[in-house]
């Protein structure tokens, strides 16, 4: 949709006096700190990032008025100081970010110096990947339209983050929807040391997505305070009026460098430098407060002093502020679990008809989603007529709970995890589900948004705990071949703040998903595909059975060797076991470890006390996988006790072929498995 005339509710002449002094002052103080902040890191006491925004003064002073604390949700940029001023935060606050002191409202000194934020007024902690929160506000877009409120969600950021493919989608999405998101575009024609002409073809950036349908796009002067106020006030009123996305691409200039790590004289012109200093907003906008006569000079000279007083004060007190612990460290890496009071070990004795894997995990899925009417789930073929996944695991969902909590997500799987990211901040109690991508093999889009999302606790410093189900049907032995039967939990493990979890069975399956949708935080759920039908898999089933973090289950017990295993090699490890006691040779424990992360270290280390020799069987890779963490972990607390060698088995260093020939030579099988024990048990 092409831009419209932007109704002028802000004039010089016609803004009440209080408010033109109410902008004068937030643009002092921003400018005294962003000139100030170089300094801090010159005096080696912090700020080593900082981006200058002077030049972007207009547009982010119309930002931080426009959005309403508590109510509108906003996702800063690196450059959005004055954004954050205007919206609220006081110099001080801003200084101990920069500083990165305990104290630090927006991270407690864990993020980068300039990530603005303050969670609980909505103002969202962001990273550092340029352009990656635009997914979260359409994810928090998509709550407030859900739940009826009258709000937006903002994302502001440069322009040459929109070169970003997840900008793209979260632009798409927000159209497809029709949400009421503003993605605000703040254009200094660079992107560090790049020029725009090297980011795009079009000379506005905005002008790329003229074709959307429900997007409404607005430009402006970005260094001009009437009209950038005006531009957001209009904004702000057509995607609540409307409920419809807005692109508001806000002409500025870089007055400095990039950041204090960048250096414009090594590729802009001398002419270019003293253009954007000529056009200063801060100075344009005193030049007309005093040229239409709203104040004097006097006036003025005054409440310039009085900021200087006051980022003083700022300064003193910054300064005085803790430093963080470093004992902290391992505060807010994982959100809080849900803790089961009827099945702590996550064991039952009930006895009766068996239920398949895949039934286990519909059943409770519907049961969770009766339970908490805050539950959703999307993914990719998820919501069509009689279809629920590309498994139909979720079949039947969308007939008893709604096209509105459960519906199609587009094939775009960052899109799919940035959304979720965003729609659970919008409150606590909102929990999502997800299907990542398809298969497994297909989730490396979403990295970005899944490494983003693991560290949201900890960046935050505990503020905001992204409450997100992965669920993903993961691992071989369908004939599916590379994208379709392989394992990534070994490259997942690498990466802290994520529980990861994979059952082996139906009661598991259901008890793990049942504790990992009522838990706070990001829970990986990995699905061995395989077992979704097989009768191995199925088990009696309790309708409230809960499985917590980090118990493993001992499916069968042995005294001469272990085995430690999860997935589909659980039943194969089980199978060898079997034959290894049929033949005399061996009694074996097997244990079926459910839980990745967090580990069941207890149980492991006192199984092999008890059997001194140790087998790590898993589906994965052997080089890479996670039981080179296992045999770590082993050697480290449990090698006093180890009468031979760990061994482990598992898929050579190699893809996964499609042919069912090159299939079994990769995939590990009950044989591998019991020749590997053997081994161990003649050691």
């Amino acid at each position: 949709m092409k831009d419209l005339k932007v109704p002028k509710q802000y004039t010089i002449k016609k803004t009440p006096k209080e408010t033109l002094e109410n902008w004068y002052r937030l643009m002092k103080i921003g400018r005294a700190l962003d000139e100030k902040a170089p300094n801090y890191l010159k005096q080696a006491i912090g700020w080593s990032y900082h981006a200058p925004y002077a030049g972007h003064d207009g547009i982010q002073l119309a930002i931080g008025q426009s959005f309403e604390k508590k109510k509108d949700h906003l996702y800063m940029y690196y450059r959005d100081m004055l954004t954050a001023l205007a919206g609220g935060m006081t110099s001080e606050e801003i200084i101990l970010n920069g500083i990165s002191k305990a104290t630090d409202p927006s991270s407690g000194g864990r993020h980068m110096s300039n990530h603005l934020a303050k969670p609980e007024w909505n103002m969202h902690s962001v990273s550092s990947a340029t352009g990656n929160h635009t997914l979260h506000a359409v994810g928090t877009g998509r709550a407030i339209k859900y739940y009826g409120e009258k709000a937006v969600s903002i994302s502001s950021q440069g322009e040459s983050s929109v070169s970003e493919g997840y900008v793209y989608e979260a632009i798409t999405g927000a159209d497809k929807e029709e949400l009421p998101v503003i993605f605000v575009v703040q254009d200094n024609g660079y992107g560090i040391s790049v020029p725009k002409k090297d980011q795009t073809a079009q000379r506005k950036v905005a002008n790329n997505f003229t074709g959307f349908k429900n997007l409404r796009i607005i430009h402006c002067n970005g260094k001009d305070v009437f009209d950038s106020m005006n531009a957001m006030a209009e904004a702000k009123r057509y995607a609540i009026e409307e409920s419809k996305p807005v692109l508001l691409q806000a002409n500025c200039v870089r007055m400095g460098s990039h950041s204090n790590s960048d250096d414009h004289l090594l590729y802009r012109s001398d002419a270019e430098r003293n253009y954007v200093v000529e056009y200063d907003p801060l100075a344009k906008y005193r030049r007309l407060l005093l040229r239409y006569e709203r104040f004097t000079e006097e006036e003025l000279n005054k409440i310039d002093e009085e900021v200087k007083l006051e980022i003083k004060a700022s300064h003193k007190a910054a300064m005085a502020a803790p430093d963080p612990d470093p004992a902290s460290i391992f505060d807010h890496v994982f959100s809080d679990p849900y803790v089961s009071e009827k099945y702590p070990e996550g064991l039952h004795n009930e006895e009766g008809e068996k239920t398949k894997f895949i039934t286990a995990l519909n059943e409770t899925l519907k049961a969770e989603f009766r339970n908490n009417p805050d539950t959703f789930i999307w993914g990719q073929d998820m919501a069509n007529k009689d279809k629920g996944g590309i498994f139909n695991v979720s079949k039947g969902m969308q007939a008893e709970f709604g096209e509105k909590r459960v519906f199609n997500g587009p094939i775009a799987e960052d899109f799919i995890l940035g959304t979720a990211n965003g729609m659970s901040r919008y409150h606590e109690k909102i929990r999502v589900v997800v299907e990542g991508a398809e298969f497994a093999d297909y989730f490396w889009p979403a990295m970005e948004q899944y490494v983003d999302t693991s560290h949201d606790l900890w960046r935050s410093n505990g503020k905001f705990s992204p409450n997100v189900t992965i669920r993903l049907a993961s691992g071989g032995y369908i004939g599916g071949g590379m994208y379709h039967s392989q394992n990534i939990e070994g490259s997942l493990a690498a990466i802290p703040g994520v529980r990861i979890v994979y059952p082996s069975f139906a009661d598991d399956a259901a008890g793990l998903l049942r504790t990992s949708i009522r838990s706070e935080g990001l829970t990986m759920f990995m699905e061995p595909k395989a077992l979704y039908q097989d009768p191995k898999a199925a088990t009696v089933v309790p309708d409230d059975f809960e499985v917590p973090f980090g118990k493993a289950r001992i499916r069968r017990e042995g005294s001469d060797l272990t085995i430690l295993t999860y997935g589909n090699t659980t039943h194969l490890s089980l199978d060898a076991a079997k034959k290894l006691a049929e033949e005399g040779i061996a009694d074996v424990e097997v244990i079926d470890l459910r839980s990745l992360i967090p580990l069941d270290e207890e149980t492991i280390l006192n199984s092999i006390k008890k059997t001194n020799k140790v087998l790590v069987v898993h589906e994965d890779k052997v080089f890479g996988g996670f039981g080179g963490e296992l045999s770590a972990l082993i050697n480290e607390k449990g090698f006093e006790y180890l009468d031979a060698p760990i061994k482990r088995v598992g898929s050579p260093f190699t893809p996964v072929g499609f042919n069912r020939i090159l299939e079994q030579a990769i995939l590990p099988n009950t044989q591998r498995i019991y020749t590997a024990a053997k081994e161990l048990i003649e050691y």
